[in-house]
């Protein structure tokens, strides 16, 4: 199939982009490399440099690439943030989104897989959280992930666009035969910023409070090696080519909390990782644990490399090699 991956220079998106190409798919990456980087391309795929907010520019992408499905991972994702400058995203995510979806409406794409997030059910009202979990997003970045899924019902009812919306939870990792080194842009997620210590880039680490009711009294996460997360894309878009539009989980059920990050690393490292005690975040949640149930069932698909051995080795040795 020919895809286009808007946003395929990222993180996840080249992590996609890699897996879309070893199994024999046409690649063409749209990316506007704000946080994105070129080495995270390959030359395999196509490269179009271009901005999801531009669109005459989506416009002659998808004329000159004719793209028969789309992965949609071009989005701001810090959550706090979005609390702070919602306008910012308001613009980048939602009118972005729909900026996409009136390129795919136009232009005949019949698949769309989207870059969802667990941001869309808030806080747990139980654990583990399944497809089923209440929607009540506790952060502006939640809710704009929940609208574009409502917006692709809409589009996928009115136009007969196929969608899947992958419910992404903690997301870390890198590619396990080590072709990604593109280090994340200022990242707000905990294990990345744990190894930036361990590299002598940051000198510490926040931990958002030690009083919860967990073992050691600090939060636990499910967190999903990148690699999972591609092979989920690229079986979407199977089940796709045979079935309807759905929505689904992509985490593990097993979770570990920040201490146990943070002493992970320590020993995979060799160094020793500066952490402080802060105060909790509003929001912030004891447990986040996936029920990943429903993507085995229906889509065939399970976490082959989400252990935290393999996803903090393979996070440090990009790492390293960067110092």
């Amino acid at each position: 199939m020919k895809i286009a991956v808007i946003g395929g220079a990222g993180y996840i998106g080249s992590h996609v982009a890699r897996e879309l190409l070893d199994f024999g798919h046409e690649v063409f990456v749209y990316d506007n490399l704000s946080s994105g980087l070129r080495q995270n391309l390959f030359s395999e795929a196509g490269f179009v440099h271009g901005d999801i907010l531009d669109v005459q520019k989506l416009d002659d992408f998808f004329t000159s690439v004719k793209p028969e499905g789309i992965v949609h991972l071009a989005a701001l994702k810090a959550a706090g943030e979005s609390m702070l400058l919602p306008e910012k995203y308001s613009i980048h995510n939602i009118t972005g989104s729909l900026n996409i979806l009136n390129a795919v409406s136009k232009h005949g794409v019949k698949y769309i897989v989207f870059s969802s997030s667990a941001a869309v059910y808030g806080s747990p009202k139980y654990l583990p959280m399944d497809e089923k979990h209440p929607t009540e997003p506790e952060n502006y970045y939640g809710y704009t992930k929940l609208a574009i899924e409502q917006y692709l019902e809409w589009y996928g009812r009115l136009r007969g666009i196929k969608y899947a919306a992958l419910r992404y939870f903690n997301a870390a990792g890198y590619d396990v035969k080590g072709r990604i080194s593109g280090l994340e842009q200022n990242p707000a997620n905990l294990i990345p910023i744990v190894m930036e210590v361990a590299a002598g880039m940051r000198s510490f680490v926040s931990v958002f409070g030690n009083d919860y009711e967990t073992e050691d009294g600090t939060g636990v996460r499910d967190y999903i090696h990148v690699s999972d997360l591609a092979r989920g894309h690229r079986m979407a878009f199977d089940k796709l080519q045979s079935g309807d539009s759905f929505v689904v989980n992509l985490g593990v059920n097993s979770g570990n909390s920040v201490l146990e990050v943070v002493k992970a690393t320590e020993r995979i490292s060799g160094k020793k990782i500066d952490y402080r005690i802060t105060g909790r975040r509003a929001g912030d949640a004891a447990v986040v644990l996936a029920d990943p149930a429903l993507a085995k069932e229906f889509l065939g698909w399970q976490a082959q490399c989400s252990d935290l051995d393999t996803l903090l080795e393979t996070t440090w040795r990009v790492y390293k090699s960067a110092q």
